[in-house]
């Protein structure tokens, strides 16, 4: 395991505003966040937080702005959203650059981000002027001719999490605008930057002042656009505890929502699997480019008995091997976790998981590093053997860098330690066998399958869990069907 050197720190960081119709205000009425940087532990901007007035007020002027936004046509749409992926292209180094300040992601990972981020903004802005419906029947005993009607909803509330700022907003603002919707969006206190700076490209792309407002906040301010009788659906991207609060304020009005939440996905590693991919992509997904901060990682290793002890190897050496430190440093692979909190959180965690019986390979400690570093929320990338599946390690979500290893004899085993979650996001399969892979994907209670180390959030492709993942979808057609009333009309 080695350290980037700490030679290239950026301590630069933006101004962030509340953005707001046509304003851009620096304060905001429930007062300021003293946001950290993971990376060194010390306050690097005092963040304006949005309070219920402020959401109040957004809500207002997305209402208004949706009377004219869902009559503008859908080619008006579409052109004005290709012009907002154009300016995150031509902005990417800078999303990269605040993705790292964000929350300590290495800029060489959140590179990748940025560039999925622009594709689910160009494949919906292509959806705004293919939206559809069909004809229910021609000819009926009454003679009705039947036909439906996909309508926006109006006002969406979006809430976003912290992992994944830049990301979390594309796959779901250009959803929800091409179908015809405007939005009051609450990004993370923890996670500012890059909310900024595609709010500033939204203005600058042409989008009508109104159709998107973006307003950091807290805890109540995500309450208060929840409940606010003009927001009339909620997309949230975050944990199960938020989400259920949201249900049941939602739940007031029937009001629907989409839910993005946690997982604690299974890659199952049969013996035919190609170890070198298989070992990678569970090892460098789990420990290590977002130090475990993603919900659909396989953060469970499910390795068949007959190659368990390579694996375990193999997974180790990879481990071992990943560079962590400066997140702007080109050679770190791996970077804070997001907070102090975090870093207490996931460390009790690994002790809890020694105590109960689970055997430590590799790291498990804090990572102390020199320099302006000294301060920050490293934690090794760490690895355990031997897991029970029905541990608290094996059925909690952690989120962070740590990966449970459990082996198994049989199929029809390894089907059952999968499934044996209150969780359903993502699952994968590692198999030479495509029949085996194509049987064992249709068993596991997910709501994605990936054979053979398949790439995450392809734009085409429906995502979102179920169980304790969540509900609703984003991607394909199913994500911006989420956006859209489905009515049905007759004619006598």
């Amino acid at each position: 395991m080695t350290t980037a050197t700490d030679t290239t720190v950026d301590l630069t960081r933006p101004d962030v505003h509340l953005h707001i119709g046509t304003d851009r205000r620096a304060d905001g009425s429930a007062g300021v966040y003293e946001h950290v940087n993971p990376a060194t532990g010390k306050v690097d901007k005092i963040i304006p937080l949005a309070g219920p007035a402020e959401v109040d007020r957004a809500v207002e002027i997305a209402h208004e702005a949706y009377k004219s936004w869902r009559t503008t046509s859908p080619a008006e749409r579409r052109r004005l959203l290709l012009r907002l992926a154009d300016l995150i292209e031509a902005n990417a180094d800078e999303f990269n650059r605040r993705g790292a300040m964000d929350n300590g992601t290495p800029r060489s990972v959140v590179a990748n981000l940025t560039g999925k981020s622009i594709e689910w903004t160009r494949y919906y802005a292509g959806w705004a002027d293919k939206i559809s419906a069909e004809v229910t029947s021609t000819l009926t005993a009454d003679g009705e001719f039947g036909y439906t009607l996909r309508q926006p909803y109006g006002v969406i509330g979006i809430i976003i999490t912290w992992n994944g700022p830049l990301i979390s907003l594309a796959m779901k603002i250009p959803a929800a605008l091409a179908a015809g919707n405007t939005v009051v969006v609450k990004p993370s206190e923890l996670t500012p930057f890059s909310g900024e700076l595609f709010a500033e490209l939204v203005a600058e792309a042409g989008i009508p002042p109104g159709v998107v407002n973006i307003l950091p906040g807290d805890a109540a301010a995500g309450a208060a656009l929840v409940s606010h009788p003009k927001v009339q659906k909620v997309s949230f991207t975050g944990g199960p505890v938020t989400a259920r609060k949201i249900l049941a304020a939602c739940a007031e009005d029937m009001k629907p929502a989409v839910l993005e939440l946690g997982g604690k996905s299974a890659n199952i590693v049969f013996e035919d699997a190609d170890l070198d991919a298989a070992c990678g992509l569970g090892t460098m997904m789990s420990v290590g480019a977002m130090s475990g901060q993603g919900c659909a990682f396989p953060t469970r290793m499910l390795v068949q008995d007959s190659v368990y002890e390579e694996v375990l190897a193999r997974v180790t050496a990879i481990a071992e091997s990943i560079t962590i430190g400066d997140p702007f440093s080109p050679t770190t692979m791996a970077g804070p976790v997001v907070n102090q909190a975090a870093h207490e959180r996931i460390l009790g965690v690994i002790a809890e998981a020694k105590a109960a019986g689970a055997r430590l390979v590799s790291g498990g400690n804090a990572r102390a590093l020199a320099g302006e570093l000294a301060g920050g929320f490293f934690i090794e990338p760490t690895v355990f053997a031997e897991v029970d599946p029905y541990s608290g390690l094996a059925q909690n979500e952690v989120f962070g860098p740590v990966l449970a290893i459990t082996k198994f004899s049989t199929e029809e085993e390894a089907i059952e330690i999968a499934n044996a979650t209150r969780y359903g996001l993502s699952g994968y399969i590692q198999t030479k066998d495509l029949k085996r892979g194509l049987r064992v994907a249709e068993a596991m209670i997910t709501g994605e399958v990936l054979i053979n180390g398949a790439s995450n959030l392809p734009v085409n492709r429906p995502f979102g869990g179920v169980g304790l993942s969540g509900v609703g979808k984003e991607g394909g057609f199913g994500g911006i069907d989420e956006f859209l009333r489905l009515k049905g009309i007759g004619i006598a």
